[in-house]
């Protein structure tokens, strides 16, 4: 009998800025300065019908991959965990719409932060594209099995 490994850490990520090129950062503390900056952006939108509706949608979706990484974390098993990253890039998917949608209304009138946090999106839905990929072919090693691509569609 296998013993299942309950604990499934994300990889470190790295990522360059200007102070230092090759920092690395704990996708953990990158999904929570994500969710910061997106709960601060929405706190900015505009009180009308469209920003709050718009707003309400990416708080709810720009703050969820952080909770859902922390239930990834804590999967039951391997296929849990991939079920959880599925989850953290769907949702990662519907903040970046939204952001382009404040962007194309506009729903703000300095687009710096909206540009900046839509860039973000973009490299998190990178990753976690790569560690979909890389929990599934895990996955068919554990079964003995071969790897075909298959199962929804994860391409960026």
């Amino acid at each position: 009998m296998r013993t299942l490994n309950i604990e499934h850490p994300t990889p470190n990520v790295e990522a360059g800025n200007q102070k230092s090129p090759s920092a690395k950062y704990d996708l953990e503390d990158r999904l929570l300065e994500y969710a910061a900056t997106i709960v601060r952006l929405v706190e900015r939108l505009p009180k009308t019908r469209a920003g709050n509706h718009v707003g309400g949608q990416l708080l709810r979706s720009g703050t969820s991959p952080l909770f859902n990484h922390g239930e990834a974390q804590a999967a039951e098993s391997q296929n849990d965990f991939v079920h959880k990253l599925r989850i953290c890039l769907k949702e990662l998917r519907e903040s970046q719409r939204a952001l382009r949608l404040i962007l194309r209304v506009p729903l703000v009138t300095e687009p710096g932060e909206t540009q900046a946090a839509h860039r973000e999106t973009d490299e998190l839905i990178r990753i976690f594209v790569a560690s979909i990929r890389t929990a599934e072919k895990n996955k068919v090693r554990e079964e003995g099995g071969e790897y075909r691509v298959g199962g929804p569609s994860i391409e960026h």
